[in-house]
């Protein structure tokens, strides 16, 4: 855990801010979102809008954006699609055949970096670029197939296994479809989306970011993206990760900052000092003892699972779910 005694708006001159569970789940925003936004802009803060999902234009996440209540332009948002796009534009020659394996916001990052977007392998394409489409056809595929068995680079807009369905069940995502032509083919797609370098680089060349913050809900992609790109990041509760889950993950998937919601931007955040054997935050502290992490004191929730944080993540090895279930259950953070 980082500390930092003024509100995150103020020390992070750009938040580079995933979407789905974080600003909206689903096309409902968050409570709170849009009006924490509205003020981390007042407070001088530039706001980016990253996302791994390849099928929306950049202008068709802005306008659902602007319809959740946070006012966006497309050129405030940066998606897998364009770092694809980025990525072959720096490896082809201009005007070069990319089949694409997927939606219209491949085809519209293809065309913005001079590449020309076609859909078979006849073609001769130079490039193959799949990202998600949740109208994908079996011969889109076959065709992709066909072209990368014949040479032609292989490259994903992001490597999500699953994606939030609308009854809270996963549903395959990319990662799951990229699977099909990597059998078929035997060869490894390159991967532009959270949590690769690609698109963490996107974001911050289209933005000249200084210092920036990466907002997300999902360790996996957004924390481990921002710790693959030397960024500190902030964890918000509003989406697919829940307090357990963060206590017990691996380094890599660590934040600097945790906070229940996008509020966490506008306020400074605390210290977890380590003392007398414990983990220390504001009126709580957490220390290890034998195999359980026990926690003592009292005062703001979120300080008592900074001071965990801190206790469990006091090594690389991950605790485990039951070291500190019966500690967390003091919290109440429902």
């Amino acid at each position: 855990m980082r500390e930092c005694d003024r509100p995150l708006s103020e020390a992070y001159d750009v938040a580079l801010l995933d979407l789905d569970g974080v600003v909206y789940v689903g096309h409902h925003p968050v409570p709170g979102a849009a009006e924490a936004l509205e003020k981390a802009r007042a407070d001088g803060q530039r706001l980016a809008f990253v996302t791994n999902n390849a099928s929306r234009t950049p202008s068709a996440v802005a306008a659902l954006l602007t319809r959740v209540g946070v006012p966006a332009s497309a050129e405030d948002v940066v998606t897998s699609a364009q770092a694809a796009a980025t990525l072959l534009a720096g490896r082809l020659p201009a005007g070069a055949r990319v089949l694409v394996v997927g939606g219209m916001g491949l085809r519209q990052a293809l065309r913005a970096r001079g590449l020309t977007p076609v859909s078979t392998a006849a073609e001769r394409p130079a490039a193959v670029v799949q990202g998600y489409d949740p109208g994908l056809s079996y011969g889109s595929i076959a065709e992709g197939a066909r072209a990368v068995g014949q040479g032609a680079l292989f490259v994903g807009s992001n490597g999500d296994l699953t994606i939030p369905g609308g009854d809270g069940t996963p549903r395959p995502g990319n990662g799951s479809l990229l699977q099909v032509i990597r059998a078929a083919t035997g060869v490894e797609p390159i991967v532009t989306g959270k949590p690769e370098r690609p698109l963490h680089q996107e974001s911050i060349d289209r933005t000249g970011a200084r210092r920036p913050l990466v907002v997300g809900d999902r360790l996996d992609t957004d924390i481990e993206g921002a710790n693959n790109g030397g960024a500190d990041s902030l964890l918000v509760f509003t989406g697919v990760t829940d307090p357990l889950t963060a206590l017990t993950a691996a380094p890599r998937h660590r934040p600097s900052y945790i906070a229940a919601d996008l509020r966490g931007l506008l306020v400074p955040h605390p210290p977890v000092r380590y003392e007398a054997g414990g983990h220390r935050c504001g009126g709580w502290t957490a220390r290890r003892a034998g195999e359980e992490i026990e926690l003592v004191g009292e005062g703001d929730p979120y300080d008592g699972l900074r001071a965990l944080c801190g206790a469990a993540w006091e090594t690389d090895a991950p605790v485990d779910a039951e070291a500190v279930t019966t500690a967390l259950s003091r919290l109440d953070l429902g």
